[in-house]
């Protein structure tokens, strides 16, 4: 096994997090639900989600999936602001949140390893961690609007995997969804964890991690 030189990062509920006020602009700001709420309809979406990805049977979209479980918790099902939020959820400057230590932990796993971006955004993710103040923090940012190709796509990873040189044998992905991220990374032939802040995959089998601190303790842990 090639010894690990490289780490890739997904962006949304990776790097940054929703800012849940914008994205839910279409609801009434006592319909929002909290982030508890909210963490459980991600838990619930992603297992819907891979079940369809790996069977091959997914029609919509994840967010699609997810708002119109919302919608129908609130009993307001509605197309117009089911896709309302659904366009808002794919723009991504409403992905701004950043965690408090972001840019220090990647600064220090920087020290050992070449970090990238590969993210399925709207060509403008970027602009994005340029905002939030890490755009600085890695060598390349791979994004679909500009590649032309979503993960789970094989050839997104090796557009990234070009653009910095690297062997996917030496290098790692870590991403939220596992028929996208995980699986999507291994069919690349990369290594790949799951950062799980959701806890989606707690009761799976599954290399996980929920905070970027984890993350630095499970690099050196499977160093070598």
């Amino acid at each position: 096994m090639a010894k690990r030189r490289f780490i890739f990062f997904d962006v949304g509920n990776t790097l940054l997090f929703p800012n849940r006020a914008r994205m839910l602009a279409p609801l009434p700001a006592n319909r929002h639900p909290t982030l508890a709420q909210w963490q459980a309809l991600e838990r619930r979406t992603k297992q819907e989600f891979d079940a369809g990805m790996m069977g091959g049977k997914v029609d919509h979209g994840f967010w699609w999936t997810f708002h119109t479980h919302l919608l129908e918790e609130l009993g307001t099902l509605d197309d117009g602001v089911l896709s309302a939020l659904v366009e808002n959820t794919q723009d991504s400057a409403n992905w701004d949140q950043i965690l408090p230590g972001t840019r220090d932990a990647l600064e220090r796993i920087r020290q050992d390893y070449e970090i990238a971006v590969i993210s399925n955004a709207d060509g403008r993710i970027d602009a994005v961690l340029r905002r939030c103040g890490i755009a600085d923090c890695f060598q390349s940012i791979t994004d679909s609007g500009i590649v032309g190709l979503e993960k789970p796509h094989a050839e997104i990873f090796q557009a990234a995997l070009r653009e910095m040189k690297a062997e996917a044998a030496a290098s790692l992905y870590v991403g939220d969804v596992y028929s996208v991220d995980y699986a999507g990374a291994r069919n690349a032939g990369m290594d790949a964890v799951l950062f799980d802040v959701a806890g989606a995959y707690r009761e799976q089998n599954l290399p996980r991690v929920e905070s970027l601190a984890e993350l630095e303790h499970w690099l050196k842990r499977s160093a070598g």
